[in-house]
């Protein structure tokens, strides 16, 4: 579904820094990513079952290739605490080509 050698962003969001943390260790660890950014004050405001939400969250982006993207997905989703996390697939149009190559080779 993914090209392979192109290069993906994948968004999605914590309720606290350290389960963001340990995601992003777990998915490091097995390179299926090369790296990610975690923000760590965001405030959300969404519907749930019905009713306004609001919620203090982290948010991460996560660099990986098209070759790992649905396993990217997978993990984040077995180990989120969310029922419903938020993952989002935000294909990377260009850049550098140096930090490209090095997110292609880190995985």
């Amino acid at each position: 579904m993914y090209a392979p050698e192109e290069i993906f962003s994948i968004y999605s969001t914590f309720p606290n820094l350290l389960e963001a943390e340990e995601i992003v260790h777990h998915l490091i660890k097995e390179k299926l990513i090369a790296c990610a950014n975690l923000i760590p004050a965001i405030k959300s405001i969404y519907v749930w079952e019905g009713k306004i939400e609001e919620s203090a969250e982290v948010l991460g982006f996560f660099k990986t290739s098209g070759l790992y993207v649905e396993a990217v997905q997978k993990r984040i989703e077995e180990l989120h605490s969310y029922e419903v996390p938020s993952i989002l697939v935000i294909p990377i149009l260009g850049g550098s080509e140096p930090y490209l190559d090095w997110i292609r080779n880190s995985l």
